[in-house]
């Protein structure tokens, strides 16, 4: 082969080795994710459809969509499953930071999709949400709940985020039913502005 076909193929060999363990990666989570989704019995209440659950459909929880925004959505989705399961008498169901990873993945999330951090629209969130009628940030707020400056360790990423929200949102839920205050919910992009906020407030390490 001539000199200037190996340098072609040894090209096209480190190009593919290069891509082929990424793939490999997605793939894995995308499997470990299901298996997840599974286990957590999520399948019962999520169908294909919908059919008559009441929740909803698999199809509308897994789309492509910023990590952020993911766990957003599951905020804004704690309290009507916190309210089923209960009546059921059904465990709630935690997730570990690497559970929540790769059911984030299987779910379709697409980290390019999330914006810039912008704090001053993370600012205007923690206000118009009323984060502070629960929480405290900097001495300002209620006692309620912990200081926002206690928790800089659940900012660090959005399956971080995700798996402490959900795993506290039945006590979050029950304590905002007993003080009269509305439950939040975000759309679009505040919930990773808000976030980004709360970064530069409290020296949270960086996303990774």
């Amino acid at each position: 082969m001539a000199p200037r076909h190996w340098r072609v193929a040894v090209t096209i060999v480190v190009a593919l080795a290069a891509l082929t363990p990424r793939a490999a990666r997605a793939d894995g989570h995308d499997t470990q994710g299901r298996r997840v989704f599974e286990a957590k019995r999520c399948g019962q209440c999520h169908v294909p459809g919908g059919r008559e659950s009441g929740m909803p459909a698999l199809e509308e929880l897994r789309r492509p969509q910023g990590a952020w925004h993911l766990a957003g959505r599951l905020w804004n989705h704690g309290p009507a499953m916190f309210t089923a399961l209960s009546s059921q008498a059904v465990p709630w169901p935690a997730f570990t930071i690497e559970e929540m990873t790769v059911l984030m993945v299987y779910l379709g999330v697409n980290p390019a999709a999330d914006p810039a951090p912008d704090p001053q629209r993370g600012l205007a969130a923690l206000v118009q949400k009323g984060c502070l009628k629960c929480h405290a940030l900097g001495g300002e707020g209620a006692r309620i709940a912990p200081a926002l400056e206690s928790r800089a360790d659940a900012f660090t990423s959005p399956a971080v985020w995700a798996a402490r929200i959900w795993r506290h949102t039945p006590a979050m839920a029950a304590a905002a039913m007993a003080h009269g205050i509305n439950y939040p919910r975000f759309t679009g992009h505040e919930m990773a502005q808000l976030v980004a906020y709360l970064k530069s407030r409290t020296g949270a390490p960086p996303a990774r």
